[in-house]
């Protein structure tokens, strides 16, 4: 009977090392055999941005995401201060441009992503993520010159060991 309930106990504990059980932001790194992977858990908060300062007008870009109940993201709005290079000066089918209080607001009708990839520039401009009212550096999490897959991903605790929680 011992045996039975150990052999019952082990199972239970290895099943819930290996079940995925928490949404996380994931950046896992690409173009490698071995990829790290970083996480952010979403803690039951699923709106999140991406801050970063646009190279060439060296103001501030902000997108706005909603992790939705698929996994899926669902990109929300950009804000920016100049449309000249890189950045749009229309809408396009399923957008919506304004301008409010001197910035451009392009805000998306259905704009729906599993995934996107995220290039980490070797230059020293802002990128940050900021989500649960707070606002983490990624130039000094992850690793400059390198590209991130970023997704949303339900870990396990063992998935959780083997990556790098962004928030530490």
């Amino acid at each position: 009977m011992k045996k039975w309930l150990a052999l019952i106990i082990l199972v239970l504990s290895v099943v819930m090392v290996f079940i995925p059980y928490e949404r996380s932001i994931t950046f896992t790194e690409t173009r490698t055999e071995q990829p790290v992977m970083f996480y952010l858990p979403l803690d039951k908060e699923y709106n999140f941005q991406i801050i970063f300062t646009h190279s060439i007008h060296l103001t501030d870009v902000i997108e706005s995401y909603q992790v939705l109940p698929t996994n899926e993201l669902q990109l929300l709005s950009m804000q920016y201060e100049d449309v000249a290079i890189g950045m749009p000066s229309s809408a396009e089918a399923g957008q919506t441009l304004t301008y409010e209080n001197g910035r451009y607001i392009l805000r998306y009708d259905d704009a729906k992503l599993e995934e996107f990839t995220l290039h980490i520039g070797d230059v020293d401009y802002k990128l940050n993520l900021q989500h649960n009212n707070e606002v983490i550096p990624l130039k000094e999490k992850l690793t400059r010159g390198k590209s991130y897959v970023l997704k949303i991903e339900k870990l396990s605790f063992y998935q959780k060991m083997k990556g790098v929680e962004l928030d530490e």
